[in-house]
């Protein structure tokens, strides 16, 4: 299965707390750190909550 890579771009400054908390489920802490993350529709689901502050790229 495809894994993703999200690589967190913008702070939380100002952000709802519903988005911190979803960064904060997918191990994003600060900017610039990345993650890897299997390819599945919660996770899909948690990038389209916060697709403005992150970036994400697919690994194989």
């Amino acid at each position: 299965m495809a894994e993703l890579k999200i690589t967190m771009k913008h702070g939380v400054v100002g952000a709802r707390e519903n988005q911190k908390a979803t960064l904060r489920t997918l191990g994003l802490r600060r900017i610039g750190q990345s993650v890897v993350r299997e390819d599945r529709p919660e996770v899909r689901g948690a990038i389209r909550t916060v697709a403005h502050l992150v970036e994400v790229e697919e690994v194989q």
